[in-house]
């Protein structure tokens, strides 16, 4: 750019004005545009695409991890629904026991004193401390 004449040296020495109708006689360069970088161009490109796969996949991930937590929650709620169910029979089983004589009230006494046995050590293994304990017959 700096040596004009250069530039027409070279093209003169490589022939590039043969076989045309025209003859160089000089080439002046006023202004020159230099145009984007076409490889870098689509490397940066590239890079974003990639970058919005990784999101999209890393989001599907999070997704699924959510979906399965909250399957999780659901199947832990299904569960205590079974427990608490299962509970409701027990009172029902008592009464058809002494209904039926195999269960004496000294025995129901005596299951009653385990029971608060249990509940006490359980509040004491929880907090340090013993917790109220339930007593006497079921309601």
């Amino acid at each position: 750019m700096e040596n004009p004449d250069k530039i027409s040296k070279k093209v003169l020495s490589r022939r590039l004005d043969s076989q045309t109708a025209f003859e160089i006689v000089s080439i002046d360069i006023a202004d020159i545009d230099v145009g984007d970088n076409i490889g870098a161009r689509l490397q940066a490109d590239q890079a974003e695409a990639d970058m919005r796969v990784a999101r999209a996949k890393a989001e599907g991930s999070r997704a699924m991890a959510v979906a399965q937590e909250q399957e999780f929650i659901a199947q832990i709620e299904e569960n205590r629904a079974k427990v608490v169910q299962a509970e409701a029979e027990v009172p029902k089983a008592i009464a058809e026991a002494f209904r039926s004589g195999t269960l004496g009230i000294m025995e129901y006494y005596r299951l009653r004193n385990v029971q608060a046995d249990t509940e006490m050590r359980t509040a004491i293994a929880r907090t340090g401390s013993p917790g109220p304990a339930r007593t006497g017959a079921p309601a």
